[in-house]
């Protein structure tokens, strides 16, 4: 019997899943790990938390693999004016309904829009649900869409684990503090008085 490791990509405890022969079966078991619906879960990357498309859970898996979950996030709408024939998108789906953004084109006229990202599932065109197409029809829709003429994109980011904390800014407190260690110094911990960092 094969066992896999599971946890949500945003952060949870470590579950495990075992008896699943396709995707909509391993989605279903580790939405019961997690107490969540199958439909929360817009796809899975293996050993990295990121939302890093060239670690997607495809085809097979690995024995040792470790399964990453992400979860839907927030829901947004984009408002796109096609103003050459491609978009700049590839597109893939989950093999469970969900088509979702795979690379963005430099360059291209979604990659200047900021709020459109890798790992973003498209839910609907122009308020026309896409949910249960597959990549290809999805692609074909986007392409047959008039040139020059908006459309809107409804987009659900993956949830991400620490979207409440901001970024560090460098402050001008001390020049040691808020640094970044070159990776060759060690915190050495003592059982008596405090730890210290040693080169």
């Amino acid at each position: 019997r094969l066992v896999f490791h599971t946890q949500l990509a945003h952060g949870s405890p470590t579950g495990r899943i075992e008896g699943f022969t396709n995707v909509k079966e391993l989605y279903a078991k580790i939405a019961e790990v997690f107490d969540i619906s199958p439909t929360e879960i817009l796809f899975c990357t293996l050993n990295t938390h990121k939302v890093d498309m060239q670690k997607l859970l495809g085809g097979q898996i690995g024995l040792e693999d470790f399964i990453f979950a992400h979860v839907r996030g927030e829901t947004k709408e984009v408002e796109v004016t096609k103003t050459e024939d491609a978009l700049g998108l590839t597109i893939t789906d989950n093999g469970a309904g969900y088509a979702f953004i795979k690379r963005i084109k430099e360059g291209s006229i979604i990659n200047r829009l900021q709020t459109v990202c890798v790992g973003d599932s498209i839910e609907a065109i122009n308020d026309h649900s896409i949910v249960g197409c597959r990549h290809y029809e999805v692609a074909r829709m986007l392409r047959e869409l008039p040139r020059a003429q908006p459309f809107t994109l409804r987009l659900v980011q993956p949830k991400k684990a620490f979207d409440m904390i901001g970024q560090r800014t460098r402050s001008s407190k001390s020049p040691g503090e808020g640094r970044v260690a070159s990776g060759k110094e060690t915190l050495r911990l003592r059982a008596q008085g405090p730890a210290t960092l040693e080169e």
